[in-house]
């Protein structure tokens, strides 16, 4: 799960895993298509016709993104002192990365060009592995990153571009057992050729599409296990990519760099993201440790995360939100240890490199009813204009629940103000979500000026954990309804959200399983058709212009095992946020919280008894409620970049007072634009 999940309007905003089912989106976007498009259809049409021919300048450089499908074949040898094995694998998956180049063109439309480009694959793990020898255990032939420095050839046509292209390909990969205990790394160099057909839609951006193939030279790589792996290799890549041109570096005016994400067009935006976190603690008492405890001695972890966001207005209301992101790192101890977990960007699946996740997809359709209208901001999850205040708004596609619910002005967003699980959401609200803290669902929203309700259905996991969804499409699923009341105190704006959930889950019972002592904690022996349910309440409250309060009191049953979020069966949490005009840094911001945790009867004593949850489990518990204090102070270098030192302290990590208490120090870096 990288639960650092919400995209805010004025900012951006965790084995068994199998992909889900390529029909959900289709599902969804069918749906949307089939309520929203069709109407309109005629209306879009004519709309693309009025648009006039771009002109386009192909010389210069540029700098672009591009996602695609990757295929790979691998023959690989498994040489052991005892056995000789040999495969012949092939694999594919989602891919996407980044591209830079120079052109230059000749008179007579000739072009010449040099581009080097990265890619990664996809953060489902079966995306990236070229070749597989079963066993005990097994080993794998991974894919970290690939990529090539290649020279272009074509003829320029107006807005139009065709060209062929080859040169050096390279590419890193790891050798390793399942589950990991050794891996070897290596790098291995080749050539590449392809053909592509580009075109410029505006004066500075271009769209393509265009496949490669790659060749890699004979790999022979010795394992930490004794043994060699042998393997020749190939990929091939069919991909569409976008492309900035600058003038700063070519010909022509200087383009100011605040510029590059100018789209040139009122009928799209794009914006970006990058947040490092880095975060450690020094060593803590702990007289036992379990699977899922925080490891007491001192470490340190980095996250990384990056991602682009562009935003099209298909017709009168439609809109399209499309937002890959590059996710790399762990979280500390592997992102298990403590239920309010320090780092809203901690992964619960890590990568040592960088691997690209198609994050958020969704089409939004609004319907305008009269009366007064608002200026809506541009930002990474809404197109900026004008719009009624009294408006219905309906949503279907892959996005975060908390996207749209559980919002909060002060704490909402962990790369930019709390970093701790149980302070920036509701900490009880086991929210539908995969790995990546993401799903699939449909909303409605109907906003008036005093009050807004909203409500939403969304596929649950399969079985806890997991990237696996449950598609008994309403017969298993989360229905979450939340109602915000806006009022004024005093001068002041506040904000008063009253939340309640259902989760129809096939999930394990904590009662059920002690009471059977044959299945020796294991709550999976005890999954059926269940239901969950909770509430949350979440306030926030200016004070003054630089002075605001918040606080959440969120609560469920607490009978069966947590499907996604965080295990917590009751939570408060509250503080403050102090922006700094009066010392002189107006974007400048201290925040100040506390959360107090804690887990119904029966979770304590299935932890008791040495139970599991998705984040917690030390073998054994001497029950304390989990509290939380966490401040930060946000220097805000530039109006693009903001620079926070965090300071959390933990004690009873994992409700247990046997362990702790620790003390974790984090540094974060965000950008965006």
């Amino acid at each position: 799960m990288v639960f650092r999940r919400p995209v805010s309007s004025a900012r951006k905003f965790p084995p068994a895993d199998r992909p889900a089912p390529r029909g959900v989106a289709w599902l969804f976007a069918g749906a949307a298509l089939g309520a929203v498009a069709l109407p309109h259809a005629a209306a879009a049409a004519d709309a693309l016709k009025a648009l006039p021919a771009p002109a386009y300048d192909w010389s210069g450089f540029y700098v672009g993104a591009h996602a695609g499908y990757l295929r790979g074949h691998s023959d690989a040898t498994l040489r052991d002192p005892a056995f000789v094995a040999q495969a012949s694998n092939g694999s594919g998956g989602v891919t996407a990365g980044a591209q830079a180049g120079y052109n230059w063109l000749t008179r007579s439309g000739v072009l010449v060009g040099l581009e080097a480009d990265i890619s990664f694959p996809s953060y489902l793990p079966a995306n990236a592995v070229l070749s597989e020898f079963s066993g005990t255990p097994a080993q794998l032939q991974h894919l970290d990153f690939y990529g090539g420095v290649r020279g272009r050839l074509g003829v320029a046509t107006g807005p139009w571009l065709a060209y062929v292209t080859g040169g050096l390909a390279y590419a890193h990969e790891r050798y390793l057992t399942d589950p990991e205990s050794d891996k070897a790394l290596n790098g291995r160099f080749g050539w590449v050729a392809g053909a592509g057909l580009e075109y410029g839609f505006t004066p500075h951006w271009s769209a393509r599409i265009e496949y490669l193939y790659s060749d890699y030279q004979h790999a022979s790589v010795a394992l930490p296990g004794g043994g060699r792996f042998e393997s020749a290799l190939n990929l091939q890549t069919i991909r569409v990519g976008l492309n900035r041109r600058l003038d700063w570096l070519g010909t022509g005016d200087a383009t100011p760099f605040a510029a590059v994400a100018d789209p040139e067009s009122d009928r799209w935006e794009i914006h970006g993201q990058t947040t490092v976190v880095g975060q450690g603690y020094p060593s803590f008492r702990a007289p036992y440790s379990g699977t899922n405890s925080l490891a007491p001695n001192s470490q340190f972890k980095a996250t990384w995360s990056s991602g682009l966001f562009a935003n099209v207005r298909l017709w009168d209301g439609g809109e399209l939100y499309l937002g890959p992101e590059f996710l790399q790192g762990y979280g500390l101890s592997d992102t298990v240890g403590v239920a309010g977990f320090p780092n809203g960007e901690g992964q619960k699946s890590g990568f040592a490199y960088p691997h690209i996740s198609p994050s958020r997809f969704y089409l939004r359709q609004t319907f305008g009813l009269g009366g007064e209208q608002e200026q809506l901001a541009s930002s990474a999850s809404q197109l900026s204009g004008k719009a009624d205040i009294s408006r219905l708004t309906l949503q279907v596609g892959r996005f975060s629940v908390v996207d749209l619910f559980d919002g909060n002005s002060y704490a909402h967003d962990p790369r930019r103000d709390f970093m701790n699980w149980s302070i920036w959401a509701s900490g009880a609200f086991d929210y539908a979500a995969d790995k990546l803290g993401l799903t699939y669902g449909a909303t409605a929203e109907l906003n008036q000026k005093q009050w807004a309700i909203r409500a939403g259905y969304f596929l649950m996991d399969a079985e806890s954990n997991s990237n696996n969804f449950d598609m008994r499409l309403f017969r298993r699923g989360q229905y979450v309804a939340e109602l915000e009341t806006r009022y004024t105190l005093f001068g002041q704006p506040g904000k008063l959200r009253t939340l309640g959930f259902i989760n129809s889950v096939f999930a394990g019972s904590y009662r059920e399983t002690l009471d059977n002592p044959q299945y020796g904690v294991d709550i999976s022996q005890t999954r059926k058709g269940r239901i969950k349910y909770g509430y949350a309440f979440n306030l926030e409250q200016a004070i003054t212009d630089d002075l605001g309060l918040f606080g959440r009191w969120s609560w469920n049953d607490g009978k069966n095992e947590i499907m996604a979020f965080t295990d917590i069966d009751d939570s408060l949490s509250g503080g403050i946020s102090i922006r700094g005009a009066r010392w002189g840094r107006p974007d400048d911001v201290i925040g100040i919280a506390g959360a107090s945790n804690g887990l119904s009867r029966d979770h304590r004593d299935f932890l008791a008894a040495g139970g599991l949850g998705p984040l917690i489990g030390d073998g054994a518990l001497n029950y304390r409620r989990e509290r939380v204090l966490e401040t930060y102070y946000a220097y805000a270098v530039t109006p693009a970049w903001t620079a926070t030192a965090d300071y959390q302290y933990i004690v009873n990590p994992a409700f247990n007072a046997d362990r702790g208490p620790v003390s974790v120090f984090s540094g974060r870096l965000h950008g965006e634009f």
